[in-house]
């Protein structure tokens, strides 16, 4: 019996000592992420329930202020509400979400978080409370945007470069050598010559090439018609010179920014010029709809496709993706080995304030 009793006590003693060793671990892993991490807790209707120090410094709420209150205490106003929704959705499923939020402090003042936020489970797979991990990154933003903004000034300086050269050479050059083409007609309008036929075919092939690189550099029915002549015009001359038929449908009905314009433009552009080059096809799809508050361009083909994990991007699809960023939309590539490419291009129907 007494050695059952002493057993019993040791068992007892050895679980103790487990359970400090685990607690001690806890208190250890605590103690790293206060450390390290803005952490928050929040019960199942997002409730806060517990948030260390460095969420009170950053946040400048305090303890009291914040505990009992939700999240939109700290709401910028910078995301929309279907952000939130679909972090809820996430989470609400017992799924890991993790994003980039911009809060703002009580002192009125706007900080970025990169965000993980882990779903606690009960016995029946529901979530019961959230734990919030943030590491904070508002500077890396501050740069990111200041990078953006270089980009989008680079590619604005770029496209006034285009327009004034293309202005230049067709109402220069082009204008100068289609004055020379008349001087030669009538010339030979009085003298039958062999080298005036040559001078009259070189002239006429000189003012085609002087107009197709002005069109590429920057159409002028673009500034003067708007975007969808544009797109028209830029598809019939693709479709004469490479023999790809490409299916044009429209939804917009109006002019836009030109800003967003040139975006949509010159997205269709590379995109069709990447099928002309790999896609191995003898038809393409453009598509352009009007949403709500948005732009909805998509270009497909069914050709040859690529791994869109695998590949490194080119200065192509770099370039789209700038041009995208600059105007605050957002560029996706849908594409696989033998099952053709998607690329679908969203862009808000005015620009960013």
């Amino acid at each position: 019996m007494e050695i059952d009793r002493q057993q019993t006590l040791n068992e007892l003693t050895s679980l103790e000592l487990e359970l400090k060793k685990s607690i001690q671990e806890l208190m250890d892993i605590k103690f790293a992420l206060d450390e390290s991490s803005i952490v928050a807790i929040t019960d199942s209707r997002g409730t806060i329930t517990y948030v260390n120090e460095q969420f009170i410094q950053i946040s400048k709420f305090t303890k009291d202020e914040l505990i009992g209150q939700d999240h939109r205490i700290l709401n910028s106003g910078y995301h929309s509400e279907e952000f939130f929704k679909e972090m809820w959705r996430t989470i609400g499923t017992g799924e890991v979400w993790k994003g980039e939020i911009q809060n703002r402090a009580k002192d009125g003042s706007c900080y970025w978080v990169d965000t993980t936020i882990v779903p606690f489970l009960n016995d029946k797979g529901k979530p019961y409370q959230y734990l919030a991990i943030r590491h904070e990154i508002t500077e890396r933003k501050r740069v990111e945007q200041e990078l953006q903004k270089m980009m989008t000034s680079i590619i604005d300086v770029q496209e006034e470069e285009r327009k004034r050269l293309s202005r230049n050479l067709h109402d220069g050059i082009g204008q100068n050598l289609y004055s020379h083409l008349i001087t030669i007609n009538r010339l030979l309008s009085e003298l039958e010559h062999p080298l005036l036929r040559q001078m009259q075919k070189e002239a006429t092939q000189l003012i085609e090439e002087i107009r197709d690189i002005s069109w590429e550099l920057r159409p002028s029915v673009l500034d003067d018609l708007g975007l969808v002549p544009a797109i028209r015009s830029f598809l019939s001359r693709f479709s004469e010179n490479y023999g790809i038929d490409v299916y044009f449908e429209c939804v917009l009905n109006r002019r836009l920014d030109i800003s967003i314009e040139l975006t949509i433009y010159r997205i269709i552009q590379e995109a069709l010029t990447n099928i002309r080059k790999y896609a191995e096809v003898s038809e393409a799809a453009v598509t352009i709809r009007e949403m709500d508050q948005s732009i909805r361009v998509m270009i497909e083909d069914k050709g040859k496709g690529f791994d869109v994990n695998s590949q490194s991007r080119g200065v192509g699809l770099f370039s789209m993706d700038e041009r995208t960023r600059a105007v605050g939309g957002e560029l996706t590539i849908n594409s696989s080995s033998g099952k053709g490419t998607r690329i679908i291009l969203e862009v808000p129907s005015s620009p960013k304030p």
